[in-house]
């Protein structure tokens, strides 16, 4: 926060230190701070293994709104609370594209999302494009259709200025849409 810091990206949603709930709570008071609270089933070590949902949608979107209560209740006002689905993280390919395609839900409880889908593994299952610097196109896409449907707050890239391309067309089209 010294440096300039204003968001704690929280991929364990507050739960793998049992004090940074309260530490952003007594900090968000002076500072401007801000948290993103992220989904994701088990550890970097074992996420990957197996992962399993009866109904990764409304499972995900339950466990955020769990962590964004656990975090209201420690005192970081609600306000400053975003919510990421964790797109990759402890989900298989079927799990990220249901995820994707529902953003909409997880954006109707009401927090700002963020959405991290650069250079996914997902892309690669889908695309074949093996290498991360290869899977730039299949970001634009996941990012275009995730900001057209007003699902998203923030993304989180790698290519900024041409995710910011895909946004701005996709915001357009979008509007376009809404107008005729």
């Amino acid at each position: 926060m010294e440096a300039g810091a204003t968001i704690v990206n929280d991929v364990s949603a507050g739960l793998a230190d049992p004090d940074m709930l309260d530490v952003v709570a007594e900090l968000s008071g002076a500072h401007d701070l801000h948290l993103v609270l992220m989904h994701r089933r088990g550890g970097p070590a074992d996420m990957q293994i197996d992962p399993r949902y009866d109904d990764v949608l409304t499972e995900v979107v339950a466990h955020l709104d769990a962590r964004a209560a656990a975090a209201e209740a420690s005192g970081v006002p609600p306000g400053r609370i975003a919510v990421a689905p964790g797109i990759g993280f402890g989900k298989r390919l079927p799990h990220n594209l249901t995820l994707l395609a529902g953003l909409s839900t997880l954006r109707a409880r009401g927090r700002p999302v963020v959405l991290g889908v650069s250079r996914k593994a997902f892309i690669a299952h889908l695309t074949g494009a093996e290498g991360p610097a290869d899977r730039i196109g299949g970001t634009a896409a996941a990012v275009a259709l995730a900001v057209a449907s007003s699902s998203v707050d923030v993304v989180r890239v790698h290519d900024v200025s041409i995710m910011k391309q895909a946004s701005m067309v996709a915001e357009a089209i979008a509007a376009a849409a809404r107008d005729s």
